[in-house]
């Protein structure tokens, strides 16, 4: 079976779009140099904001199979499964893995809201068909679905579930995991606007989303926490958060995008139903861009 680390930062992609609405496949390149260059440990590719609600499949593993190609083993590559059936899962999951996937990050299905047995047996039907390690999204407040203790207690005996990305919000949630099962899940914040708390708490990593337009920024502000540097740490991190809020909101994907876009690391266009931002929101949102870029602290 397939080993992952699971510790570090795992930036969820953005796809980028031509402005025809076809991927843009030189720009994702160049974001993920930009990422690879300062430091991320492994991507996750055609996750929320990777646009996975607007890509069909096939252009997933396109997606996929460019990103290998790119990044030649420098990285880890995570696909993520965004299905509404068992069936489609399992059979993502045994494409990904003849794609070179090098691990899956797992939604609860789609559409239907599952009740716990339900999502569980969705889990363990992937985790079975698959030696590739999976990271469990657990995100009630985006999803409607929450993947409580007792459900992880139930998942602890499938080795290919091996982490979660913790999008609770629940500071707390994070010691309940490692005081229940220690070591067995790893476990990475994915919400930006707490991830310094996230990895002071103990943390093995963070999924974020910021990282996507600022990656020097959030390896130094992570390396310092780890390292123990608290106070460099925050003061990156109290520059960073009006940045931050742009990732929890409906619009992040239009959000990050442009802050991506302002660092030469992206383009702008969205895929309908989402459009691109205009007056007071477009204004104020670019703004707070403008501003962060202004004011970036100095890394050494």
């Amino acid at each position: 079976m397939a080993q992952l680390n699971w510790k570090g930062i795992y930036p969820a992609v953005l796809t980028p779009f031509k402005e025809n609405g076809e991927i843009d496949f030189e720009m994702f390149a160049k974001n993920t140099e930009a990422q690879i260059s300062a430091g991320v440990h492994g991507i996750i590719i055609a996750g929320t904001l990777g646009d996975a609600a607007v890509l069909d499949n096939d252009e997933k593993f396109e997606l996929l199979s460019y990103a290998k190609k790119i990044v030649a083993g420098r990285i880890p590559l995570i696909l993520n499964i965004a299905e509404n059936t068992t069936k489609n899962a399992v059979e993502f999951a045994k494409k990904a893995k003849e794609l070179g996937a090098d691990g899956l990050m797992l939604l609860p299905p789609m559409r239907y809201k599952a009740d716990d047995r339900e999502v569980v047996e969705y889990f363990k039907a992937v985790a079975v068909a698959t030696d590739l390690p999976i990271l469990i999204y657990n995100n009630p407040v985006d999803y409607a679905t929450y993947v409580s203790l007792s459900m992880f207690d139930e998942l602890k005996d499938y080795p290919t579930i091996q982490a979660v990305k913790e999008s609770t919000r629940d500071l707390s949630n994070i010691t309940r995991m490692k005081n229940k099962f220690g070591d067995r899940f790893k476990v990475l914040g994915g919400v930006d606007t707490i991830s310094l708390e996230t990895v002071l708490l103990g943390a093995d990593g963070l999924v974020a989303g910021l990282v996507d337009a600022f990656p020097r920024e959030t390896m130094a502000m992570y390396n310092y926490a780890l390292n123990g540097e608290v106070e460099k740490a925050i003061e990156i991190y109290r520059w960073f958060m009006p940045l931050l809020e742009l990732d929890i909101h409906p619009k992040l994907i239009q959000y990050i995008k442009l802050a991506a876009t302002a660092e030469g690391i992206c383009t702008p266009h969205v895929r309908a139903p989402r459009l691109p931002l205009v007056g007071e929101e477009a204004t104020r949102v670019n703004k707070i861009i403008a501003d962060g870029i202004a004011s970036r602290p100095v890394l050494n």
